[in-house]
């Protein structure tokens, strides 16, 4: 298989050679948790053994990109540029991985192949002639998103927004999609369907097995936090209603089970959140809950 180097370059430049691409990173072997931290160590200590390691690292996740590009198709942007701004985020998860936090590498990756994806769409979206109707309500979302944040320093739910702007949820949300898909990987499209971002990636695919085996890994990495930071109550709440590891529940669904009012048990999962993001080994795995 011919070199990979680390740039823009390791992604197949054509649909043509989209196939070719995917065979040869279907060759490059994975690497074990504890060669990624051997690895995520050589890298910090710079140098060519540095570079080496990297592309050792970037490599064995190349096929992990792809899956994750597979599921931002049909927003204007062709898979092989998706994949192109995927790899560019795995570069920078590399540079930025820390070891010690004991958490797999993939976990704090795809956090930003996301984010190198998506900002690829938004400025595709922002060339591409919208009514005006849509923009303005992006534009309210937007806003009441910026005040949310500034003051909360996390991001609002679908259903928070709902409340500060006095516009239904369906509509935000598709709002939200039609904007850059901004969901996290087990979020359901609506609240009407339980049909995920995940379940829409083709199953059949050769990814399928690596994208199952990285999400599973995520949702063991949350488990742990979430063991270690919430008390029983809290765990129990913030697992059900973003579907850690299980089917996502309604709010009002969890608080019947528990004998509580819907708005008791936001209360509760914020009070929960708000640990996660005080406690060093939580707060970067929060991106993953939306």
């Amino acid at each position: 298989m011919r070199q990979l180097k680390i740039n823009k370059s390791i992604t197949p430049r054509s649909e043509q050679s989209l196939d070719k691409y995917l065979s040869e990173i279907s060759r490059v072997p994975l690497v074990s948790t504890e060669e990624e931290v051997l690895l995520a160590q050589a890298i910090h200590a710079g140098g060519k053994k540095g570079e080496i390691a990297k592309d050792k690292l970037v490599k064995a996740n190349l096929r992990f990109v792809v899956s994750v590009a597979k599921q931002y198709q049909n927003q204007g942007v062709s898979l092989t540029d998706l994949i192109s701004e995927g790899n560019i985020g795995l570069i920078t998860a590399a540079n930025k991985f820390d070891e010690t936090r004991g958490f797999k590498f993939i976990s704090y990756a795809i956090w930003w192949i996301r984010q190198s994806i998506l900002q690829a769409i938004a400025e595709y979206s922002n060339m591409v002639r919208r009514p005006q109707s849509q923009i303005a309500i992006s534009n309210k979302i937007k806003n009441a998103t910026n005040e949310f944040i500034q003051k909360q320093q996390r991001y609002p739910s679908a259903e928070e927004l709902s409340d500060i702007i006095s516009l239904e949820i369906d509509k935000i949300e598709k709002a939200i999609q039609g904007e850059a898909h901004v969901a996290s990987i087990d979020a359901p499209i609506s609240e009407d369907e339980g049909t995920t971002v995940a379940d829409m990636m083709s199953s059949s695919s050769e990814y399928a097995t690596d994208r199952k085996v990285d999400h599973d890994s995520m949702c063991s990495d949350l488990m742990q936090v979430l063991c270690t930071v919430l008390n029983d109550r809290e765990r129990t709440i913030v697992i059900q209603s973003f579907g850690i590891g299980c089917q996502e529940r309604a709010l009002d669904d969890i608080g019947y089970d528990m004998g509580l009012t819907r708005e008791r048990v936001r209360q509760i999962r914020e009070r929960g959140l708000d640990k996660m993001r005080k406690s060093s080994k939580s707060r970067f795995l929060l991106r993953h809950l939306g």
